[in-house]
């Protein structure tokens, strides 16, 4: 998984790569560093 480091805060919704499930994904950085990621499962 590619994150993008543009925004300091960001959540978007990607499918599972494995299983076509939707994952809710959050991810902050803090001058261009990862501080924090989560990878939800929202299956439906």
């Amino acid at each position: 998984m590619l994150l993008d480091h543009s925004q300091p805060e960001q959540e978007y919704v990607e499918d599972c790569e494995v299983c076509c499930n939707p994952i809710q994904i959050t991810a902050k950085f803090l001058k261009l560093e990862l501080v924090s990621f989560n990878a939800k499962s929202i299956e439906q």
